[in-house]
């Protein structure tokens, strides 16, 4: 395995109205992250918070291409972003403990945090298809080219791992520096995942380390 301190390499809020940062995705132009009662959009490049969306947002969001996920409760809501309308409803696979939320290979994949699961389930139905196993509490999840990350947080240690999809084997880990959490996680799909803070209202920027060309 892999380890290495992460890189942080931009720190952007806190913003207004906002006392916590839970889960983030990232639609290829803004970044959007929830904070309880609204969906916020910001610009990565000006660090401004550009627009809202007001549904509950009590966890992770994620973004198929056309649609916003949002975990709210004991429910994931799939929501137009262009009118903020909530289109559909399924049921959360933890029932309200669920953390993360990524999107991928068609289908939702979802964190439990206390549980140390990542359920990938159908966008549809909400039924499990797969179970991954965690030796921590499980925050953030994202996929970046054929990769999957989580992001974990217990007590002042904070850490993202990529896993083997498979197994839940950890093969490589980034750590955060300590008292730094991870709330939520997403990647720009390039070079970089992007960090919900929790309290402290902050989302931060870490850089993706670089393939080892063997």
């Amino acid at each position: 395995m892999n380890r290495s301190a992460a890189e942080i390499i931009r720190e952007y809020g806190p913003f207004s109205g906002v006392d916590q940062v839970h889960g983030l995705t990232y639609d290829g132009h803004n970044v959007w992250f929830a904070s309880g009662d609204k969906i916020n959009a910001l610009d990565p490049s000006t660090g401004k918070a550009v627009r809202s969306i007001e549904v509950a947002a009590h966890a992770g969001t994620a973004f198929d291409g056309e649609h916003l996920f949002q975990l709210a409760e004991d429910l994931i809501q799939k929501i137009d972003p262009k009118t903020g309308h909530i289109l559909s409803t399924i049921p959360a696979p933890g029932g309200g403990a669920d953390s993360g939320l990524a999107w991928s290979e068609g289908t939702l994949w979802v964190g439990q945090y206390r549980d140390r699961k990542i359920y990938q389930i159908d966008p549809e139905t909400g039924a499990i298809l797969r179970t991954i196993e965690s030796n921590r509490f499980v925050t953030g999840v994202t996929w970046i080219d054929g990769e999957l990350w989580h992001a974990t947080w217990e007590g002042d240690e904070s850490d993202l791992r990529r896993i083997d999809p498979a197994t839940g084997e950890v093969q490589e880990k980034l750590d955060m520096p300590r008292g730094v959490g991870i709330s939520g996680l997403e990647s720009n799909g390039v070079d970089q995942f992007f960090c919900g803070g929790g309290k402290t209202g902050k989302i931060r920027a870490v850089r993706r380390p670089r393939r080892k060309v063997v």
